[in-house]
């Protein structure tokens, strides 16, 4: 049977190898511009041409916000346990080992202190690249030991959500958080202290449910998608074709679910204002340990 069958020989290529080193440039989704990626770093990962907002880490934030890159993380020991047993395509605890290895984090979110345009704060800022920015038993327990610490300290809070909704891994004990952090949000309020929630893409599921809409001044930037349901499922459940834009910052500042959209460039400045505005004070002195992302 060895004679009807064809071999071919390999081509071989002509091509001859690249000169340009692969990762220099990036090709915008929104309008297909070239960018170095130098330029895209120095322009806050924000498009030059479309002003598309390409999706950043929670270190690359608060290095944005805060004064000189500098602040002192809090928590950063808390670690999930684990508390069903969960497996799915792989042990939840392989899962959590493996996301931990690759972001160098403990969870999804990262609280931090330090000064914003002088301003002594409390952030909280929560990354997607640790399972889908999912709120689970740790993410819940920091934003409200982040909360607490505020009221302690009397900082303004800013939460800066980035998130694909509950983990599903911890069940109905990632739901609990949305009561949880919403009840320390509700003492705050009572202290009179301000909290400003900042919505980027994807805010979604149980965090847009909960604290990611109680903010005193909620701020969107530019076309994140923000909702609750996916508009796919939307769209099977009513049976109609959802508008135009449906679900992103745009439509939702329409229609009354934000206060403020803003331009990532310009995010530092209109936080800065609005808590001069809400009544927060220039800090004497706050301790900082300059922490820079590897």
């Amino acid at each position: 049977m060895a004679w009807f069958k064809k071999t071919k020989k390999p081509i071989e290529s002509t091509e001859k190898p690249s000169r340009i080193p692969e990762g220099l440039w990036v090709k915008c989704p929104g309008c297909s511009q070239i960018i170095y990626n130098k330029d895209l770093d120095q322009n806050v990962q924000v498009c030059p041409k479309c002003t598309h907002h390409f999706r950043i880490s929670a270190t690359d934030r608060l290095r944005a916000l805060f004064d000189d890159g500098a602040w002192t993380e809090h928590f950063r020991g808390l670690t999930s346990n684990d508390p069903l047993q969960f497996h799915d395509t792989k042990p939840y605890k392989h899962r959590l080992k493996d996301t931990i290895s690759k972001t160098g984090m403990s969870d999804a979110v990262i609280v931090a202190t330090g000064k914003l345009d002088g301003l002594a704060v409390v952030v909280a800022a929560m990354e997607y690249a640790f399972i889908g920015g999912s709120m689970g038993v740790v993410v819940g327990e920091k934003i409200t030991r982040a909360i607490e610490l505020a009221l302690d300290r009397r900082y303004p809070v800013i939460v800066i959500s980035c998130s694909g909704g509950a983990r599903m891994m911890e069940g109905a004990l990632s739901l609990m958080q949305m009561a949880k952090v919403s009840a320390a949000l509700a003492r705050l309020d009572r202290a009179r202290l301000p909290f400003i929630s900042l919505l980027t893409d994807p805010t979604t599921g149980g965090v847009t449910a909960s604290f990611a809409m109680l903010g005193d001044l909620n701020i969107a930037e530019p076309k994140a998608l923000i909702g609750f349901a996916g508009p796919r499922v939307i769209e099977q459940t009513i049976r109609q074709k959802l508008p135009e834009g449906f679900q992103r910052s745009e439509f939702l500042l329409e229609h009354g679910m934000l206060d403020l959209i803003v331009d990532r460039r310009e995010m530092k400045a209109t936080i800065s204002r609005a808590l001069r505005f809400m009544g927060a004070e220039v800090a004497a002195t706050v301790e900082q340990v300059a922490v820079t992302a590897e």
